[in-house]
C-alpha cells in the first residue's frame, strides 16, 4: 500500500531532472501520474519507466506556455484517471544575463514559463476541484527558488518569476482552503540537473523552443559554491523530489501557504 494510493497527479516538466523524480516518486507511492515535458520522447520515457515498475502514467507533451495547455493538462488527468488530486508546477528553465543586456523577450519568456503557466494550470483546475469535493486534502506544490527569496545576480527575470510563485502560493492557499486544498511551495538551492551540472565546456547549451540556452557551471565555481553549503555538496533530483513528496502526503494536511527552503541550510 502506497501513501498516495488512488490519487491522481499532474507534474509539469517531468520528463527530466527534478520533475522526473517527482513523477517516479509519486507513482511509486501509488498515484496515477500525468507526465509532461516540452518534448514527447522524455515524457514517454518517464511514463514507460513508471508503467514498467507497476505504476500508472500517461504523457501530456507540449509547452506549458501554450494557450491551450493548461486545460489539456487538467483534462488529461480527469479523462485518463477520473480525477485530480495533486498538482506540481515544476516546469521551467533559466535564461540569464545582467539587466542592461536582458531583452523583453528574455524577460517575458521566463515570466511566462515560471509564473503565468502555473497560474493558468491552477485556473484551469479550479472548476473541477470546486465541483468535486473530497473527504481528503488535495495538494498543490509550486516550485520556487532561493533566487526568488534572496535574489541572484544575472537573474532579474528568474528571481522575479520565482518570487511571484511564492505570492501566488500564499494567495491560492487562502482561496482554496475552503476546497480542502493545501497549497505550498518549495524553494530550491543548488540541485544537480542538466542546467546546473559542472562542465568544462563554457559553450555548453541546450535548445528550448528554438532558443540556445547556456547551461552548466564552471568546475572551479562549482567547487567554490559547494564549499558554501553546510552539507558540502549540491542536492540530487531525488532529494529535491522528496521535499515535494512530503507536501503531497496527508501528514501535511495542516501545512498550507508555506514556502519550504530546500538548500541544505545554506541560507
Amino acid at each position: 500500500m502506497g501513501t498516495l494510493d488512488g490519487k491522481v497527479a499532474i507534474v509539469s516538466g517531468s520528463g527530466r531532472g527534478i520533475g522526473r523524480e517527482v513523477a517516479l516518486k509519486l507513482a511509486a507511492e501509488g498515484a496515477a501520474v500525468v507526465v509532461n515535458d516540452l518534448d514527447k520522447e522524455p515524457a514517454d520515457e518517464t511514463v514507460a519507466d513508471i508503467v514498467k515498475a507497476g505504476g500508472k502514467a500517461v504523457a501530456c507533451a507540449g509547452s506549458v506556455t501554450d494557450e491551450d495547455f493548461a486545460e489539456r493538462f487538467v483534462n488529461t488527468a480527469v479523462e485518463s484517471f477520473g480525477g485530480l488530486d495533486i498538482i506540481v508546477n515544476n516546469a521551467g528553465y533559466t535564461w540569464d544575463t545582467v539587466i542592461q543586456k536582458m531583452t523583453d523577450e528574455q524577460w517575458d519568456a521566463i515570466l511566462d514559463v515560471h509564473l503565468k503557466a502555473p497560474f493558468r494550470i491552477l485556473r484551469a483546475a479550479q472548476p473541477y476541484i470546486k465541483a468535486n469535493p473530497t473527504d481528503y486534502h488535495r495538494k498543490v506544490v509550486n516550485v520556487s527558488s532561493v533566487s526568488g527569496l534572496y535574489g541572484n545576480p544575472g537573474q532579474a527575470n528568474y528571481s522575479s518569476a520565482k518570487a511571484g510563485v511564492v505570492g501566488l502560493t500564499k494567495t491560492m492557499a487562502k482561496e482554496w482552503g475552503r476546497y480542502k486544498v493545501n497549497v505550498n511551495a518549495v524553494a530550491y538551492g543548488w540541485i544537480l540537473t542538466r542546467m546546473t551540472e559542472a562542465t568544462a565546456d563554457s559553450d555548453a547549451t541546450v535548445e528550448i523552443q528554438g532558443r540556445k540556452i547556456k547551461v552548466g557551471l564552471n568546475p572551479e565555481l562549482a567547487k567554490a559554491a559547494s564549499a558554501t553549503i553546510p552539507l558540502g555538496r549540491p542536492g540530487t533530483p531525488e532529494e529535491a523530489a522528496g521535499a515535494i513528496y512530503l507536501l503531497c502526503t496527508q501528514e501535511s494536511n495542516y501545512v498550507s501557504g508555506q514556502c519550504l527552503t530546500v538548500d541544505a541550510g545554506q541560507r
